[in-house]
């Protein structure tokens, strides 16, 4: 069960990365930053979630990104090397936060890229 509910949240994840990935590549001026973010934010959310459901990790309490993350490094030391600087809603719960500048919500894309890289790397996903 846990496995299914895992691919779920890894789908999830993916098709919101690539939500965000189409809108960036939109002429800056047509860019809608707010659906980057979030896009953004819920991809990163359902990787962790993902992550931690496969191994068994219940989610209980896991209400913010910065705990799922936290989480996910216990588990796997490979986590350290996803810099979340200048992610600002990593201590908030998701749906309290947001950013419209095209600087921030890319860095938000990038940060999700890296979990969905990393996930592919050590074939997590595909």
């Amino acid at each position: 069960m846990s496995e299914e509910r895992a691919h779920a949240f890894f789908d999830h994840a993916i098709k919101k990365l690539n939500e965000a990935n189409e809108e960036l590549f939109r002429p800056e001026e047509d860019i809608v930053t707010f659906t980057v973010c979030k896009n953004s934010q819920f991809a990163v959310e359902s990787y962790l979630k993902g992550y931690l459901t496969k191994n068994n990790v219940s989610l209980d309490g896991l209400d913010t990104i910065e705990l799922l993350f936290n989480a996910c490094k216990k588990i796997n030391k490979n986590f350290e090397r996803i810099d979340f600087k200048g992610f600002d809603c990593i201590g908030h719960k998701i749906d309290s936060r947001y950013c419209n500048e095209t600087d921030r919500v890319s860095n938000c894309f990038n940060i999700a890229d890296s979990i969905d890289t990393l996930l592919r790397k050590e074939k997590i996903i595909s």
